[in-house]
C-alpha cells in the first residue's frame, strides 16, 4: 500500500488526512525504519508493508468505533512500535492516549517518536499490564482500552479489562480464526466484568488477509483481585 492507496482507502471510510497528518506518519515510517536497524520493533519491513499492516491495519478499528466525537481517555496495552494507539492519536489528535509497555527500549522509541511527531497528550507508561491494572492511576480509567496481537483472548482480557471504565469499551484487534479464542474466552470476559458486544471481520486490501475486532463492553467492576499477579495470567488463564 502506497501513500495514495493508503489515503484512497481511509477516504473510502470517510477519513480525511491532512498534509500535516501525512507528514506525521512519513515521519514515523522514517523513524521506525531507522530504529528496526539496532533493535526489533516489528518483523514487518519495507514502507508499502508498513503503511499496509501497520497503519492502515490499526485504523481499522475506527470504522466500528467512533474515536472522533469526544476526547476519549485511550489506553493501548502491549503497543510496541505504537501500534494501534500512535496512528489513532495522528488521525485523531483529541483523543487523550496512555501507552502501557513492559519493554524498556520501546519506551525510549515512543518518547522519541512522540517528541518528533510532536503530539501532545500522550502518556507512555514502562509497567508489566499486570501492575498497571492494580495501579489506582489507571485502573477503571479508561473510555476505550485496546491491544493488538498480544496474547490469546482469555489472558488479553485479564490485561486489558481492568483498565477499562465501567461503560467503557475494550477493543481486542486479532488476526484470522477468532472463534476458538472467543469461545475459550468467554469465561474470562464475564468474570472480568465484560461482554461480548460484537465481532467485526474485514480483509485488509490489496492481500485480503483477515483481520477482526472485538468489542468487549465493560458493563461491570472487575473484581479487586484481578489482573493477578505478572506472569499468572499466561501461566493459567481465567
Amino acid at each position: 500500500m502506497n501513500t495514495e492507496q493508503f489515503i484512497e482507502a481511509l477516504n473510502e471510510h470517510h477519513i480525511s488526512l491532512t498534509a500535516r497528518q501525512l507528514e506525521q506518519f512519513e515521519t514515523y515510517w522514517a523513524l521506525l525504519s531507522e530504529w528496526n536497524e539496532k533493535m526489533n520493533l516489528t518483523s514487518i519491513n519495507g514502507k508499502e508493508q508498513v503503511y499496509l499492516k501497520h497503519f492502515y491495519d490499526s485504523l481499522t478499528a475506527s470504522f466500528f468505533v467512533d474515536l472522533k466525537s469526544s476526547p476519549l481517555q485511550i489506553c493501548d496495552v502491549g503497543s510496541g512500535a505504537g501500534f494501534p494507539g500512535i496512528p489513532w492519536k495522528i488521525v485523531f489528535p483529541q483523543l487523550r492516549l496512555t501507552i502501557i509497555d513492559s519493554l524498556k527500549k520501546r519506551i525510549l522509541f515512543l518518547t522519541e517518536l512522540v517528541n518528533r511527531l510532536q503530539l501532545e497528550g500522550v502518556t507512555l507508561f514502562h509497567e508489566r499490564a499486570e501492575n498497571a491494572g492494580q495501579n489506582g492511576d489507571f485502573r477503571e480509567k479508561f473510555d476505550v482500552v485496546t491491544a493488538r496481537a498480544v496474547a490469546r483472548l482469555s489472558v488479553l482480557s485479564e490485561f486489558c479489562l481492568p483498565l477499562a471504565k465501567p461503560g467503557g469499551v475494550f477493543l481486542a484487534m486479532k488476526g484470522p480464526g477468532v472463534k476458538e479464542e472467543i469461545k475459550e474466552g468467554k469465561r474470562a470476559i464475564s468474570i472480568l466484568g465484560g461482554k461480548i458486544a460484537s465481532v467485526h471481520t474485514l480483509a485488509l486490501p490489496y492481500e485480503n488477509s483477515e483481520r477482526n475486532i472485538i468489542l468487549i463492553e465493560k458493563v461491570k467492576n472487575t473484581p479487586k483481585k484481578y489482573p493477578r499477579k505478572p506472569g499468572i495470567p499466561v501461566k493459567s488463564p481465567l
